[in-house]
């Protein structure tokens, strides 16, 4: 009985030994892999042969026919991954891929395109006007603010003096009466007096700035007063 099982017991390990050597490892480091398949097939059929020789001899040549086929069929159905980039050698077009590169399913590497720039947020802006449209700003034919155009620039400071705001550019508008020339100046002067009184509350000088614009820029029809009223006014461009 131990002779028996000792003749078994030696194909069997043979056997092992034949599938535990074509199978493949990922960095294609195995001794019996899709290259060598005619070795898969010689021991194949030794191991066959021997597994046929326990029943009787004329069991051991079809047993090796068998573990011929057998054997080179499991190693040429094995391969390797040479670069480690997921694709098998025998379907890898780039065999040579460098570490850490995206392949395609092809083994080949992607196309790498340039990160794009990081796109700055777009400045937001804020136009707030004041005319004479409501409270009268300026005293006549003057550039000193009347007591409720103070009121009102008071009343905007908090949104002025936000952490936000990267710059404000006052701007002055007349209406159409007296001469381009004098207006321009007149214009110029009052917004002169809103960047003078914004400084006085502690508005930072390198944010504020002053432009006027006479009467070039109406937003009403001069020929009515309220259409005046609505021209004559400061408007502050605030950026952030």
């Amino acid at each position: 009985m131990m002779s028996l099982l000792s003749r078994a017991a030696l194909p069997v390990l043979l056997l092992g030994s034949l599938l535990t050597g074509c199978a493949t490892h990922s960095d294609g480091t195995a001794p019996l892999n899709q290259r060598t398949w005619p070795i898969c097939s010689l021991l194949g059929g030794l191991v066959g042969g021997g597994l046929g020789a326990i029943e009787s001899g004329g069991w051991a040549a079809g047993g090796a026919a068998l573990g011929l086929v057998t054997g080179g069929l499991i190693c040429y159905a094995q391969d390797g991954d040479k670069d480690d980039d997921g694709v098998f050698d025998r379907r890898d077009r780039c065999p040579d891929t460098p570490a850490n590169t995206p392949v395609d399913n092809r083994g080949c590497p992607l196309p790498q395109y340039p990160a794009a720039p990081a796109v700055e947020p777009a400045a937001q802006s804020e136009v707030i006007t004041l005319s004479d449209q409501g409270d009268v700003l300026f005293a006549f034919n003057s550039a000193e603010l009347t007591p409720e155009a103070q009121n009102q620039l008071q009343g905007l400071l908090a949104k002025l003096q936000g952490a936000d705001v990267q710059s404000i550019k006052v701007v002055g508008h007349t209406d159409s009466q007296g001469t381009d020339e004098y207006n321009q100046k007149l214009s110029e002067r009052r917004a002169s007096s809103v960047v003078a009184l914004l400084l006085s509350q502690g508005l930072a000088p390198d944010k504020l700035t002053s432009q006027g614009k006479g009467e070039s820029e109406p937003v009403a029809d001069n020929a009515t007063e309220e259409g005046r009223a609505q021209n004559r006014r400061v408007e502050l461009h605030i950026q952030r």
